[in-house]
């Protein structure tokens, strides 16, 4: 029988599922884990989240997300970290050490539109901010034993989700850090564009810092939205055997996280994505791991 103990099901997988029919597919498909999404922890608080997902012998891998620090008022600099504190204690209190982060994107910018009257399109000055506002989060992270996880997102979203697009650009953000506190996850739809992947992969192997491996693979023609493109692995163009080799070569052991947006997927039962999502894991990424 497969070993899909590693293999986790990101609820964003299954969008409509209640939190419960989610981790109910994830276990009946025989994985490990589940990631989860902080709208779902506070709808049913921490503490019944974590019962659901231990009841069912599953792990938390991840919490989704932390993160949008792009601010440039006093006021939004405020808010945007005390949201963060209260995602590290959920992350903690529902079972998981990782916070998975997006960054946020231009200030004044809103996904899929156009800008905004005033946005702020000095992009040095932007990521000026993040690497700030983590020297705030930081010694919080510290606090609640929970990692600052954070995730570059490709290119096309630098506008107005992440103004950090490649895994040496997040290293570079973290090295102020120790690996315990601040880190990075290898997203491959996000990351398997780089020239640069396999040296900055090894790079996070060294410096401790790989905290999460995510996949999907990359679909085209894209949706009318191009976020929800993303396909289950192995029906698009990522090379998941390639990037997954470097993953384990650099040391990473933990869950391989299967997350993916797409109109479609939603659609399907809950336990039929996470049975694909095993049956693809197992074919795709775990003889490489």
């Amino acid at each position: 029988m497969t070993d899909l103990s590693r293999c986790s099901l990101n609820t964003a997988t299954v969008k409509h599922a209640s939190l419960a029919e989610a981790v109910e597919a994830a276990a009946g498909a025989g994985l490990g884990a589940v990631g989860l999404w902080r709208h779902q922890v506070q709808e049913s608080g921490a503490e019944t989240a974590r019962k659901v997902v231990e009841d069912a012998g599953l792990r938390v891998s991840s919490l989704c997300r932390g993160g949008f620090l792009t601010a440039t008022s006093a006021e939004g600099i405020r808010d945007a970290v005390a949201d963060n504190e209260r995602a590290l204690i959920e992350a903690a209190e529902v079972g998981t050490s990782e916070l998975v982060f997006v960054v946020g994107g231009l200030t004044g910018s809103a996904p899929e539109a156009p800008p905004a009257p005033g946005t702020d399109r000095d992009l040095v000055a932007t990521r000026r901010r993040v690497a700030d506002r983590l020297a705030d989060l930081a010694p919080l992270a510290e606090k609640h034993g929970v990692r600052i996880v954070l995730e570059p997102l490709h290119p096309m979203f630098v506008a107005d989700r992440a103004v950090v697009s490649t895994l040496g650009q997040a290293l570079d953000l973290a090295a102020p850090f120790d690996a315990r506190t601040v880190g990075v996850v290898v997203d491959t739809y996000h990351v398997w564009w780089d020239p640069e992947l396999h040296a900055s992969i090894q790079r996070a192997g060294r410096e401790g810092r790989i905290a999460g491996y995510q996949v999907c693979d990359w679909n085209l023609p894209f949706a009318p939205t191009a976020l929800n493109s993303r396909g289950h692995v192995g029906d698009g163009y990522i090379d998941f055997a390639t990037i997954s080799r470097w993953v384990a070569e650099a040391g990473y052991t933990g869950d391989v996280e299967t997350e993916i947006f797409n109109e479609d997927i939603w659609a399907a039962p809950p336990a039929e994505t996470a049975a694909t999502v095993g049956a693809r894991f197992a074919e795709h990424v775990l003889p490489h791991l």
